[in-house]
């Protein structure tokens, strides 16, 4: 049946009142945790149990995708830009993709949410609450699946996948001699913070360190009980 949609704050101030027919399904976690495959795997899975099925990632808008690459190439965003570009980006998928498939009642699969901004955000020590204000303007996800993963399995897989760059390493924060070094501080300290943002909003934790396969079958389960039967 559908829903009023929740906000985490007061929504898009310009927005109808509307009924959410469609479900919010994200997925969080570091990088090197295999959200992107396992994303594309429940889509498939979804498609094929019948179900209309729409993907968005980070840093995927139209309006901003482009203007948030030329910034990182530069390596030379300080942390509110950081910050502000990420929302806006977020604010127009929010309108213009992930609004109006919940409307139409599709699933949609958002590969990493706001909670990727609220991690990286308090390792960069910006105010909580203000973090916190400014994406009060989201839907509250009907599910979030944290893949959880350690640093002794995550590294080799980063390394396998094709190495460490500046973003992913956290270098704008000084955090080590080295981009070796400085990855696993940042890492760390964003796996720390997923730690207690999964326990604040009841994420349903997975286990990354094991296979696809295996991590997969799990997500299915979870998202098995917020859909009820299949379509066909």
């Amino acid at each position: 049946m559908p829903n009023d949609p929740k906000y985490f704050g007061e929504g898009l101030p310009y927005l109808k009142p509307f009924k959410n027919k469609g479900k919010l399904i994200t997925i969080e976690g570091t990088d090197g945790t295999g959200r992107s495959t396992q994303v594309d795997l429940l889509k498939e899975w979804l498609e094929v149990q019948g179900y209309a099925v729409v993907e968005t990632g980070w840093t995927r808008s139209n309006l901003m995708h482009k203007s948030i690459e030329m910034a990182k190439s530069g390596n030379m965003m300080d942390r509110m830009t950081f910050t502000l570009l990420y929302a806006t980006d977020f604010a127009d998928r929010l309108e213009s993709q992930i609004l109006p498939a919940l409307k139409s009642g599709h699933i949609v699969l958002a590969d990493r949410y706001i909670f990727t901004a609220f991690v990286r955000d308090s390792v960069r020590r910006a105010d909580p609450k203000w973090i916190r204000n400014l994406f009060g303007f989201a839907l509250v996800p009907d599910l979030v699946l944290y893949l959880k993963i350690d640093m002794e399995t995550l590294i080799p897989r980063v390394i396998e996948s094709g190495g460490m760059n500046y973003w992913e390493a956290g270098m704008d924060l000084h955090m080590g001699q080295d981009l070796f070094d400085s990855f696993v501080n940042y890492q760390s300290a964003l796996v720390n913070e997923y730690e207690k943002l999964a326990k604040e909003y009841s994420f349903e934790v997975i286990d990354a360190c094991k296979g696809v396969e295996d991590i997969r079958d799990k997500i299915r389960e979870k998202v098995k009980d917020i859909l009820g039967k299949p379509k066909k």
